[in-house]
C-alpha cells in the first residue's frame, strides 16, 4: 500500500471528469493533476439514441481514453473504493491511498438492471433491447429494422436518469423509422413511464404531446416495469392510481425498449460525500461540498436537481475549475451554475426539438429569435454530426464553449422553416 498526495485528484474519467482534467490544465499549467478511471474507452453517450435508431454506429460514440487526457495529466486505472474526506484521502480497489489537497468527483450513473426481475437474462434476445449500453444498443437497431407490426413497448423508470427525454427519443426514431417504410399503421406503440407527465418542462411537454399523437402512441403515466419475461414476450409494470393504489398490470410485447432504473454508483452511496439520496451531496449553485469544503462535485452523481446531460457538465465544468482555484487564491467561490441542461429531442430521423432550460423548468434557448417547441433540420444536424464534433474537439477537450444569444447568426442562417 502506497500513499501519493496530488493537488487536484479526479474521480471518474466521463464527460465531466476528462473535460474537467483538461480545463484545469488549460487554466493551470502548473498544478498536479490525477484522474481516477479504470476504463480504457469513452464513449459519446449521447450518440446511443442514434446508434439504436439506426443513423449512427456503435463506433462513432468510441474513443480511446488515452488519446483524450492532457499527457501532463496523471491517469490512475483504477477504482476507487472508499473516501477519508476528514484526512484528504481515497483508497483505491488495488489499495492504494492517494492523498489531496482538492477533490472532485464526477463518476456517473450506475445502470440497475437487477431492479427489474428477469431484465438481465432477456436483455439482448428475445426482442427486448435498451439503448443505455454500448453491450446492447446496436441491438435495439436490429429490433426495429426486422420488425413489421406487432406491439413495442417504451419503457422510463422513475427519476433521476441519464438524459430524461431518452426513453422516447428512441420511441420516436422507432415510429418514423415504421412511417417510413409504409407500417406504422401495423404497429401498437405505447409508452410506460413512471412518472406523471410526458417531460419535465411544461412548455416542451405541450409539444411532445402534439408529436406523440401524431404517430398514434399511447402514453401510460404512472407505470413502472418491474418484472419481464422474455421467452413470454411479457412485461409487468406497478400501476399507481390518482388515490396511490399500486397494482400489478401484464403486457405483451413483441419488442421492448427498456430504459434501467438508475443511482448513484453504489461507492458513493455509502460514502460519507453522500446525502441521504445517495448522490453527491454539493451545493446547486457553486458545486462545492456541503460538509467538506476542498471537495466538489458534478456530473451525473451530483444532488444538483439539473437534467443529467452531458450540456450540463459543459456549463458545470468552468464552475468547478474556477472554485478550486479561487480557494487556492482564497479567494470567493461564485455561484456560477444555474441548472442548464439541454435535451435534443429526437422526434423523426430529420428533425430535433432542442429543449434548453435551467433550474425551477426555465426555458434557456440558445438562440432565443426560434421558438424552441418547434421541430427543426437544423437541431437534427446538431444531433449527428454538430454536437459530436463540440464533445470531442472542444469540450473534452477542455475548451470552453460559450454559446451567447446569437440573434443576428439565427435571424441569417436558421430561417422560420
Amino acid at each position: 500500500m502506497s500513499n501519493k498526495h496530488h493537488t487536484l485528484l479526479i474521480i471518474g474519467g466521463g464527460a465531466a471528469g476528462v473535460s474537467l482534467a483538461n480545463n484545469m490544465r488549460r487554466q493551470n499549467a502548473a498544478i498536479d493533476i490525477v484522474l481516477i478511471e479504470p476504463s480504457e474507452i469513452h464513449y459519446y453517450q449521447p450518440g446511443f439514441t442514434i446508434v439504436g435508431g439506426g443513423a449512427y454506429t456503435l463506433k462513432q460514440t468510441i474513443r480511446k481514453e488515452a488519446d483524450l487526457i492532457h499527457p501532463s495529466v496523471n491517469w490512475i486505472k483504477d477504482f476507487a473504493e472508499t473516501f477519508q474526506p476528514e484526512d484528504n484521502t481515497v483508497t483505491l480497489r488495488s489499495g492504494d491511498v492517494i492523498g489531496y489537497d482538492y477533490l472532485v468527483v464526477c463518476p456517473g450513473l450506475q445502470l440497475d438492471w437487477d431492479k427489474i426481475k428477469g431484465l438481465k437474462e432477456t436483455l439482448g434476445k428475445n426482442n427486448v433491447c435498451s439503448n443505455y449500453s454500448p453491450e446492447t444498443v446496436e441491438y435495439t437497431w436490429e429490433c426495429i429494422k426486422n420488425m413489421a407490426s406487432g406491439t413495442a413497448l417504451f419503457t422510463q423508470p422513475p427519476m433521476p436518469i441519464k438524459c430524461a427525454g431518452a426513453p422516447q427519443k428512441i420511441m420516436y426514431l422507432a415510429a418514423d423509422r415504421f412511417r417510413k417504410k409504409g407500417i406504422l399503421d401495423k404497429f401498437t406503440l405505447e409508452f410506460c413511464n413512471a412518472g406523471p407527465v410526458l417531460f419535465g418542462v411544461p412548455l416542451f411537454a405541450k409539444a411532445l404531446d402534439k408529436v406523440v399523437a401524431d404517430y398514434g402512441i399511447k402514453v401510460n403515466f404512472n407505470t413502472n416495469l418491474v418484472a419481464i419475461d422474455g421467452p413470454a414476450k411479457t412485461a409487468t409494470f406497478e400501476v399507481t392510481d390518482s388515490d396511490g393504489n399500486k397494482q400489478q398490470v401484464n403486457k405483451t410485447f413483441d419488442m421492448i425498449h427498456v430504459t434501467p432504473p438508475q443511482s448513484a454508483p453504489d461507492f458513493i452511496k455509502k460514502s460519507p460525500l453522500a446525502n441521504a439520496a445517495g448522490w453527491v451531496d454539493v451545493n446547486p449553485k457553486t458545486l462545492q461540498h456541503n460538509q467538506y469544503k476542498n471537495i466538489f462535485g458534478l456530473g451525473d452523481a451530483g444532488s444538483t436537481p439539473n437534467a443529467k446531460t452531458a450540456a450540463a457538465v459543459r456549463k458545470q465544468v468552468p464552475v468547478v475549475v474556477d472554485n478550486i482555484l479561487s480557494l487556492i487564491d482564497n479567494k470567493n467561490l461564485v455561484e456560477g451554475y444555474d441548472g442548464y441542461g439541454s435535451c435534443p429531442l429526437t422526434t423523426s430521423l430529420n428533425k430535433v426539438m432542442l429543449a434548453e432550460f435551467s433550474y425551477d423548468c426555465k426555458v434557456t434557448p440558445s438562440f432565443p429569435l426560434l421558438d424552441p417547441r418547434k421541430n427543426r433540420w437544423i437541431w437534427w444536424w446538431g444531433k449527428t454530426t454538430g454536437f459530436p464534433w463540440l464533445y470531442w474537439h472542444l469540450m473534452v477537450k477542455g475548451y470552453r464553449i460559450d454559446i451567447p444569444h446569437l440573434e443576428c447568426y439565427a435571424k441569417r442562417f436558421l430561417k422560420e422553416e
